[in-house]
Order: C-alpha cells, then structure tokens, then sequence
C-alpha cells in the first residue's frame, strides 16, 4: 500500500495545457475519484501517476519516493482501462499470468496468485476461456484480475464500467467496494460518471479545465459546493441556478429581488451576504430540496407553472416555470398529483440553500462550512 502525492502538476501539449498546476493528495488504502466532464484532464492525471506520459513539470510521490523519471514498470502499480486490453490470443489464465511472468516471478508465485485473484472475483471457471467466449462483466473481472495479481502498491482505474450495460455497472460497483474493502490497496478512479463517483470514493476530486475544483468526502462536496461549477455537474438533475439582487427590506432582512417575486434570505447567510447588497447574486437550490407547499407555510414559497411531468419511478421531476419566467426542476414524491399546466406553489428548503457570485462563480456561503478530508 502506498500514499501518493501530486505538486503543483502540470501536463502540456504544445499549447494546450491538460493539467493545470493541481495538487492533490491521496491517503494510503483510499478509493479517491477524480470526477469531471470529458476534457477535464482526468484522465491524463492518471496517465501520468501510471507513467503513461511524462510530466512537463511538477512533482507525483507514490510512498516516499519521487517518481517522476521512473518508467511505468518501475513504479508498482497496476491499470485497468477502458477498454480491458486483454489479449484475445490468451487465456484467462495467460492474461493474468503475463505481467507476473515479465518480471520473472517464480511459477509457484504466479500460480498461487493466479489462484487466489480467480476465486477472489469468482473467474474460476472461466480460467481457460478465450477472452471472445466471455461476456463483458466477465471480462472486466479478467481486467481486474490481473491488475490484483501484481499486488501493486496503487491501483488505478481508467472508467472502467463505461463499457457496461446499465444493471451490470450497478453490480460492479458493488463488487468494486467490496474488492477495496477486502485487498485495502490504494485507488486512483477515473470517471465522468458522478453516480460512480459519489457511491465509490473515501473522496472525490471535483476537475475542469485541467484544474482540481474542489476536493472532499464525497457527501461533503455534494451538499457544501465550493463553487457553481461543483454544485452544477454534481447531482441529476443538476442544481438549480436563479438570479437575482439582493436588498435590505423595511425590518432590515436580507431579500433577492428575483424580478416580479421576492425570495427571503435566512438570517444565518447574513454575514457572508452582508457586501453584496444592491449587487446580483445566485441562488443556488438542488431539485431534491424543492417541495410542493401544501402545510400552508409561507417562508420562501414561490408560485410557478407546471411545463412538464417526468415520472421516474422513485421520484417525479417537474420542470416549472417560476413568475418570474425563470425555468427549474423540483424532484417531489412519484405519487404527487401534478399534471402539466398547473399551477403549483413551491417551497424551497432552507437548510439547503446556496448563494454564488454570478461573475467568478465562487460559493459566497462556503467559507461558513469546513472542509473534510477522506476518513479511510
């Protein structure tokens, strides 16, 4: 097991910088998750852990040795891509012996390891297969079997599920979990998939444009964003984005003119709104936290027009069109009784608002919440 630490990490090609200058540090036995839309650069943050590209500057430690001129063999660690990269002329059990036999490991090794992986992921029986005669999950575990193989210090997953069927990627998952709990080796995952993200990682990496947006427990991160890019990729739906100006009212309370309907500031976020009265500011509200008004309660009620009704099983979507005109999602209980075009009060949560900085982004409530760190 090892812990891995980047410095001020920079990966350039030509002109385009693909990795920013972040600085992230994994704890030993951790499941961390870099997250983040296609182009982010996830992924070559992970080819440059795994030796894959050379660093144009910057420092990555994996335990207490620098790395960055060693070469991928040389580093102990072990990747599972995208695309499994077996070799189809192999066996099951010749896919996972290989790595072992290039490193000269004694056969008495390989065998026993060989062993112990198929029955840990429960391949036994498909040992002497050709990887064209197993099924996609089959092949996946194959994947995984030889990276577990090598006993390597860090293991590091390139989206690994991205080629599954929907129910088989919940499954795996599972499996994931279960597999870190069992082996306690250090995992770097690389996804865009926030569901992946969330349910997998001790803490996640929140990335866009080649740069670490924030970094947390993964709860964490999604109830206390650091910034409206955070609050926006994170959750489905994404949270809800309304603008307006913030006043002081005739008692003095803190209100946003949301042109035509007023929205009520709590008096908790005073403080940290206190400097931007007269100037425009962004609430920021999850769907989920988003109420039919039915107990009569009129703090933060907002009258709106049903547009469209999406069922979902667990949960039924609405998209709403405030008085003001602006457009947003409420996620209420699937046996509400709402049909398109009808008018609807909603109340917002106010334990679960967010105020942003409609010009940089940044959250204006954050610095109220603490950061938390992976507990591994």
């Amino acid at each position: 097991m090892a812990h891995v630490e980047l410095n001020e990490l920079v990966k350039n090609f030509n002109d385009v910088t693909a990795v920013d200058g972040i600085s992230l540090d994994i704890p030993d036995e951790s499941f961390t998750v870099l997250v983040g839309p296609s182009g982010c650069g996830k992924t070559t943050t992970l080819r440059l852990v795994a030796g894959l590209e050379r660093a144009s500057d910057g420092e990555i430690r994996i335990g207490d040795e620098v790395v960055n001129d060693r070469r991928a063999y040389e580093r102990d660690i072990a990747m599972v891509f995208q695309n499994y990269a077996l070799y189809p002329h192999k066996t099951v059990r010749g896919n996972m012996r290989f790595g072992l036999e290039q490193h000269d490991t004694p056969e008495d090794v390989i065998t026993e390891r060989v062993s112990e992986a198929a029955k840990l992921l429960q391949i036994e029986e498909l040992l002497d297969r050709k990887p064209s005669e197993l099924s996609g999950g089959q092949q996946q575990r194959v994947a995984l079997g030889r990276a577990i193989v090598r006993d390597p210090a860090v293991f590091l997953m390139d989206e690994p599920l991205s080629n599954l069927d929907a129910k088989l990627r919940v499954q795996m998952r599972a499996e994931l979990n279960k597999l870190h709990e069992e082996l306690s080796t250090t995992t770097v995952y690389v996804t865009h998939d926030q569901v992946e993200a969330m349910t997998l990682a001790d803490q996640i990496a929140v990335m866009d444009g080649g740069e670490i947006q924030q970094v947390g427990e993964p709860t964490h991160v999604y109830t206390n964003p650091r910034n409206m890019f955070v609050a926006g990729f994170l959750g489905s739906p994404s949270m809800n984005f309304i603008e307006g100006t913030l006043n002081t009212s005739s008692s003095g309370k803190f209100e946003l003119d949301l042109g035509g309907e007023t929205h009520d500031v709590p008096d908790e976020f005073a403080a940290d709104l206190e400097d931007y009265v007269g100037e425009r500011v962004v609430l920021g509200i999850r769907p989920e936290n988003i109420a039919l008004n039915q107990d009569g309660v009129p703090a933060n009620v907002h009258p709106a027009t049903v547009d469209v009704v999406e069922p979902q099983g667990e949960k039924t979507v609405l998209e709403v069109t405030l008085g003001t005109g602006q457009s947003v999602k409420a996620a209420v209980a699937p046996d509400s009784a709402v049909e398109m075009g009808d008018s609807v009060n909603l109340r917002f949560d106010r334990d679960s608002l967010q105020y942003f900085d409609p010009q940089t982004g940044a959250s204006l409530t954050y610095d109220s919440k603490p950061e938390q760190k992976a507990i591994v």
